[in-house]
């Protein structure tokens, strides 16, 4: 299983990193992405089977990216994993067809996720 991370904190990404490293024996790449266009780029390159994407990002914010990545792959697989955690961005990541909607705050909700794609 290939996982792609976006999220412009190195810290974060490095965390969720070790999350789905330690969750699943199954995952055998991790590409990182650090903002909008790069994520972009590396989704067109390696496809990835699941990609957790934070929504405040510089230039380009993650629902823009979503919607710019279901254009080129409407089976894409995006859990939003972000620190703003409100009914507006709840409503959002549906409209854009999340597979799920994940608070900073809790994520102990990854495990489940990256176990069943």
């Amino acid at each position: 299983m290939k996982i792609m991370i976006v999220d412009d904190h190195a810290d974060m990404r490095r965390m969720l990193r070790s999350i789905v490293s330690l969750g699943s024996s199954d995952v055998h790449e991790i590409i990182e992405c650090s903002d909008g266009e790069e994520a972009l780029k590396q989704y067109t390159i390696h496809r990835p089977d699941l990609v957790l994407m934070d929504i405040q990002l510089k230039a380009m914010n993650g629902f823009e990216v979503t919607e710019r990545i279901h254009a080129m792959d409407p089976l894409a697989k995006i859990v939003f994993v972000t620190s703003h955690d409100t009914p507006m961005y709840r409503t959002k990541a549906r409209e854009l067809r999340a597979k799920a909607f994940i608070s900073k705050d809790n994520l102990t909700e990854l495990d489940q996720l990256i176990l069943h794609p």
